[in-house]
């Protein structure tokens, strides 16, 4: 038998240079891990780490997987089938409105040219109406009026019903709910969007709520009137009673002195004393005329004596009436008349505080008169004629991302606290 002495065929060259390098990379690799010291003083190596088992499910998977369908899936089931199954469609009714003031200009301003515009919104009123749509007072009036308890009770759809022994309060609860209200402050426009069963009960709430808000307004307006000329007919109602006591006190001075006007009696009494000046002046020349041609004892002589007397006494007793202090009825004719024109004074100054208490209250009417607030519906209560609500979509939507954020974080809390131990 003959053997065959060839020899095995050497490796190319490309495969000795290639399991070097391998040699190399993995002499490399147990230098990092510590192998290679070790094997180079002569130790074992350690044995090889097993390859990790498959996965299999445990008890808390099945726990995890348990709370999705009960805590996420269910729900969602029940939603749907409550949502397309039991659920009464219902119908909105949309209202817009805003509140508008008229403050016409007067004609002092309109020559002035300070007029301003007509037609402004009234902020204030805004808030307050709005407030108003959403307070119990215009929930009561609606359903005194409308029965809303009646309208809103649905057997079949507890959920979005109303029970109908449902008190005020949860009758205002529920009225957030079938009424929404946006408000836009910067352009002072409410909406207001109201939902039921059928769409004339959804636009006789509208109507209702439209009619209350403009019963509002005009108690407003009524106000605003009230307070603008109040504090003008409080004046005049002083002016009034200020000039009934001066004229009652110069009436009481009439009756006191019988005397209608001073002023027009001293013009008298001064007519009278200048004439009796001149009759004296007169008398006394004849008496000086007689004296030097008649006798003492001519009877002429004794006449003119006797007239000069009678004139001097009366001129006395007449110029004694402007200074008489003896407690007579008259008193002091200076001091009548110093009183009267006292009285004379505050009746004038009277008279004019109440003519212009008198003109300040026409004006805070006619103010208050032109300036009248109304509310303008720009978007009348309108009647729908195909449901928009419930917004089954919206809802299934909204309730599925809530269930499932909550399914992930109790998930991620419960590995986090498992980790830990």
């Amino acid at each position: 038998m003959t053997q065959s002495s060839e020899a095995p065929n050497p490796k190319p060259e490309t495969e000795l240079r290639k399991d070097a390098q391998i040699s190399h990379a993995e002499q490399d690799e147990l230098d990092d891990d510590g192998w290679g010291e070790e094997e180079q003083a002569g130790k074992d190596l350690p044995p090889p780490r097993p390859h990790a088992k498959p996965a299999r499910p445990r008890k808390r998977h099945k726990m995890i997987r348990r709370l999705f369908l009960l805590g996420v899936l269910a729900p969602i089931f029940l939603a749907t089938v409550y949502l397309y199954v039991i659920a009464k469609d219902q119908y909105a009714s949309y209202l817009g409105f805003s509140v508008r003031a008229e403050d016409s200009a007067s004609p002092v301003e309109m020559l002035g040219g300070i007029t301003e515009l007509a037609g402004s919104s009234s902020g204030t009123d805004t808030d307050v109406l709005f407030e108003f749509i959403q307070s119990q007072r215009i929930v009561r009036l609606v359903d005194e009026r409308l029965d809303l308890r009646s309208m809103y009770h649905m057997p079949s759809d507890p959920i979005f019903g109303i029970d109908p022994d449902a008190t005020i309060e949860g009758l205002q609860k529920f009225w957030g709910r079938v009424v929404k209200v946006f408000y836009d402050s910067g352009s002072g426009l409410i909406e207001v969007r109201v939902t039921a069963f059928t769409p004339e009960d959804a636009k006789a709430v509208a109507d209702a709520i439209y009619d209350e808000s403009t019963v509002m307004i005009n108690k407003l307006t009524a106000v605003a009137r009230e307070d603008a000329t109040s504090y003008a007919r409080s004046e005049l109602e002083k002016a009034v009673e200020r000039l009934s006591s001066a004229r009652a006190a110069i009436q009481k001075f009439r009756l006191e002195t019988q005397i209608i006007d001073p002023e027009a009696d001293i013009v008298g009494r001064m007519g009278l004393l200048n004439s009796l000046q001149n009759q004296l002046a007169s008398a006394q020349i004849d008496l000086d005329i007689l004296m030097q041609t008649a006798r003492e004892s001519d009877p002429r002589l004794i006449q003119a004596r006797r007239r000069v007397d009678v004139i001097e006494q009366r001129l006395a007793e007449e110029r004694a009436r402007f200074s008489n202090t003896d407690g007579t009825v008259n008193g002091s004719y200076a001091n009548l008349i110093g009183d009267y024109e006292r009285l004379s004074v505050d009746k004038q100054f009277a008279e004019q505080a109440y003519l212009s208490a008198l003109a300040s209250l026409d004006v805070a009417t006619a103010e208050a008169a032109r300036k009248s607030r109304y509310l303008a519906a720009y978007i009348e209560p309108t009647l729908s004629e195909t449901p928009q609500f419930p917004q089954r979509l919206i809802i299934l939507a909204t309730l599925s991302g809530f269930l499932i954020g909550i399914w992930v974080v109790a998930t991620m809390v419960y590995y986090s606290v498992r980790d830990r131990r």
